[in-house]
């Protein structure tokens, strides 16, 4: 079986090779540059089946009408479809989900589901996606490839999450001190800007957070905004 895994995030590269390494019996290529997933290069390899382990750019028509393609979803679809599913979850205060598996259609997270796992939703984004990654490797790539899972339509009440932007990461003063946190923790990983509040001329960013004893210890890093 020819399996391709296409993923950016370090924690991901890392499983893959593991994964990789553990399943010799397959043939398993990894992609980690989104200009290396091209139909081109697809078609050299010519996959059985392409996992997506946090992929954050469309998946062109032309490769998932001709691939089986499984994405990993951070919720329990269909609640949940759309962006920052991460961080739509834990501003609500969120603290337990599912990671959904998916076949990848014309739709934004609207394909038929393959498996569904917990996911607690403690630490930062950072902790939690590497958690996550684990469960993915482990747990979810392995049933999919080993037992080849007929997909099955999603049911329940559609909810549909917008993508935040780096303004939305502003704390607010009239944030509680528990959603300070969450703020601040959702956005503290790989790639993401971090949580920050406004001084005059200044960003104050933060990170690192722990709420403890009714208070917030945090890494700070102060920068003068540019014009």
């Amino acid at each position: 079986m020819n399996i391709l895994i296409v993923t950016t995030k370090e924690w991901n590269k890392s499983n893959a090779n593991i994964y990789k390494s553990q399943n010799p019996q397959y043939n398993i290529e990894i992609i980690t540059r989104n200009n290396d997933f091209t139909l081109e290069n697809i078609k050299n390899f010519d996959p059985d089946i392409i996992f997506f382990p946090h992929w954050s750019w469309l998946i062109p028509k032309d490769i998932y009408e001709a691939y089986e393609c499984i994405v990993f979803h951070m919720t329990d679809l269909p609640y949940g479809r759309g962006g920052s599913p991460l961080q739509n979850l834990i501003s609500r205060n969120i603290k337990h989900t599912k990671i959904s598996a998916l076949r990848v259609d014309g739709g934004i997270d609207t394909g038929n589901i393959y498996l569904k796992e917990p996911l607690d939703l403690y630490g930062s984004a950072e902790e939690i996606f590497v958690r996550a990654s684990r469960i993915i490797f482990d747990k979810m790539i392995p049933h999919i490839v080993n037992n080849r899972p007929t997909p099955i339509p999603q049911e329940g009440t559609i909810e549909t999450f917008q993508r935040l932007l780096q303004k939305d990461n502003e704390l607010k003063p009239e944030f509680d001190l528990n959603k300070i946190y969450n703020y601040i923790r959702m956005v503290d990983g790989e790639g993401y800007p971090n949580a920050f509040i406004k001084f005059g001329d200044y960003k104050i960013k933060f990170s690192r957070a722990s709420l403890k004893h009714n208070k917030i210890v945090a890494t700070v890093e102060i920068e003068k905004e540019e014009d």
